[in-house]
């Protein structure tokens, strides 16, 4: 590995005006500019990394003051420090006693400690010569436990579960391997469904998803029960019973409105409900889960940490995990959630509605199939066709699935003329 200091962070505020469109618009977010408080962290080498939490439009600037809050438990760091001890290293990171108080492990401060641990993963990574989710599975199941925090987590799963669980899952890891770098991992479209889109862009959308081999598709709910009816129509007439349609009503129902719509909406045969109710009523959604089956609920797009997916995993409140990539702090608790969700039998399929997620989101799910394994058919990873063109290494789709990333790092990295012209506010996108 080559080993280098980190010597300074530059941080970034980067918007994006897809309000102007309304892609990205659903029940709760009308008008969102995708946006982003981005990371470069500069070292003594030649290397440097990037990373990114992925935000929308106003208050992109209070993560980029609370990166700066952070930044100096990073700066001075050796890369093989941190790699010795990436535990460690992510619990001293969480572990300012003055800015855990606003926390803890939640809000605006985990978000910033997303952007700089995904960033030192960048780092990690490149300096290995490795996309990031070879890193992952090349480790040793021993050295992968030893990146987790369970911290609050082992009444559910202790460090020597995990590895006995990586273990038991080692027999076919190299097939796995194989299969993915041939044919890539299953993706879903949200790209269809936007809820501020006219009936004639919807059916537009569907009808080149199934052109382009698409047979995962999701639409946002959560609007006047008679216009959810109406597009779920829609949607189905264009893309045929044999695909499957999931739905999305983005925390905008009471848990009994939850419960009375996701009845109404289930004779288009929704795959799952997402976000049905508050992120934060784990009880809600296990009631939720119990009355609505067999439509399974989705939710974790807006968990603040493992212990609440521990429990939500603990009381049946989801059918299928959507960890974010930033909203948990890092690769590092992102780890921690696919171990919890293998323990307890539940697929991963991320969350990656926004900039730069598609192309985290990829690293993590090749890691979690091929460590852990499992029924590929319950395994799919959102995609959203917007703003890949802003990334070096953008993600890439091939009838209907992400193609295994090869270059080095995360993925994450934007080109320089876009974090110029988008720069909030002085950028050209803006002025």
């Amino acid at each position: 590995m080559e080993d280098c200091r980190i010597t300074a962070i530059d941080v970034r505020d980067v918007r994006f005006p897809t309000s102007r469109t309304l892609a990205g618009s659903d029940a709760m977010n009308q008008a969102p500019d995708y946006s982003a408080a981005y990371v470069i962290l500069q070292t003594d080498g030649a290397l440097r990394a990037h990373g990114m939490t992925f935000t929308i439009g106003r208050g992109t600037e209070v993560v980029v003051t609370a990166i700066h809050a952070l930044e100096h438990l990073l700066i001075g760091r050796r890369l093989s420090e941190i790699a010795a001890d990436p535990r460690g290293f992510w619990r001293e990171l969480t572990g300012d006693s003055h800015l855990r108080w606003i926390g803890p492990e939640k809000g605006v401060i985990h978000l910033a400690t997303a952007a700089l641990v995904n960033a030192a993963w960048d780092l990690w990574a490149r300096a290995e010569g490795k996309p990031l989710w070879k890193l992952l599975v090349d480790m040793p199941p021993e050295q992968l436990v030893g990146c987790v925090d369970f911290r609050y987590i082992t009444d559910a799963l202790t460090p020597e579960q995990a590895v006995e669980l990586l273990e038991s899952r080692a027999t076919g890891k190299a097939q796995r391997e194989a299969e993915m770098l041939r044919d890539g991992i299953p993706a879903y479209t949200t790209s269809v469904g936007w809820l501020g889109f006219s009936d004639e862009e919807v059916q537009r959308r569907c009808r080149t998803a199934v052109e382009n081999g698409w047979t995962h598709m999701k639409m946002k709910v959560g609007g006047s029960p008679g216009d959810d009816a109406r597009r779920a129509t829609l949607i189905r007439e264009e893309i045929g019973s044999e695909r499957f349609l999931m739905m999305d009503a983005n925390q905008v129902w009471d848990v009994d409105e939850a419960i009375a719509a996701t009845h109404r909406l289930a004779e288009f045969d929704p795959w799952w409900m997402e976000e049905p109710t508050s992120p934060d009523d784990i009880l809600g959604h296990a009631r939720i889960a119990r009355e609505v089956a067999p439509v399974r609920v989705a939710t974790g797009e807006h968990c603040h940490n493992r212990t609440m997916f521990k429990q939500l995993m603990q009381v049946g409140g989801l059918g299928v995990c959507q960890l974010d990539a930033c909203r948990l702090g890092g690769v590092n608790e992102v780890l921690a959630v696919l171990l919890l969700a293998a323990r307890f039998g539940v697929p991963v399929c991320p969350h990656a509605g926004g900039v730069g997620l598609s192309e985290y989101v990829q690293h993590l799910s090749l890691a979690d199939y091929i460590l852990l394994g499992g029924e590929l058919g319950d395994r799919v990873i959102e995609y959203v066709d917007e703003l890949h063109e802003h990334f070096v290494e953008p993600a890439q789709i091939r009838e209907g699935r992400y193609v295994a990333p090869d270059a080095p790092g995360y993925s994450i990295e934007m080109h320089p003329e876009s974090l110029e012209e988008y720069a909030f506010p002085g950028g050209r996108a803006w002025r």
